[in-house]
């Protein structure tokens, strides 16, 4: 058993170093939508994808005010709350006033999946406004 690891970790190992940093985007959330309710941005990501490891995401809303409702990004723990807008363990990475201006920029430094959702309303925006989505970056890798 220990050698079958030890194999994929020499694979893995063989795959990131034919791998190289180059140049990563930059990627709006939701293009010219933004972020906003009622966008489905599960289907925006499947069509944008993929992601690479230190890309960066830009998420652009509204600062709260009299005519729009206020949104925010969290990234949620895991699959499962992911799939039911289950807040209680997410994590607030950019608060309803952070999106205006050039937006909220979250660069994903990690190759594991990243649920996004917006937490207004105790995670009414996600349930029901489509406000949520997963990425998974990848490594980039030089072409030859």
């Amino acid at each position: 058993m220990a050698i079958k690891y030890a194999h994929q970790i020499l694979f893995f190992l063989i795959v990131v170093s034919l791998c190289a940093i180059t140049q990563a985007d930059t990627t709006v959330v939701g293009d010219d939508q933004g972020w906003r309710f009622g966008f489905n941005y599960a289907e925006w990501a499947i069509q944008n994808g993929p992601f690479y490891l230190n890309d960066t995401l830009v998420f652009k809303y509204d600062p709260p005010n009299g005519t729009t409702f206020p949104h925010s990004v969290y990234l949620l723990h895991d699959y499962w709350s992911y799939l039911r807008c289950d807040m209680r363990r997410a994590k607030l990475v950019a608060n309803p006033i952070k999106g205006g201006g050039e937006g909220f920029k979250f660069v994903l430094k990690k190759w594991q999946p990243h649920y996004f959702a917006c937490g207004e309303r105790g995670g009414f925006h996600c349930r029901v406004g489509l406000m949520k989505f997963v990425v998974t970056p990848f490594p980039r890798c030089q072409t030859w």
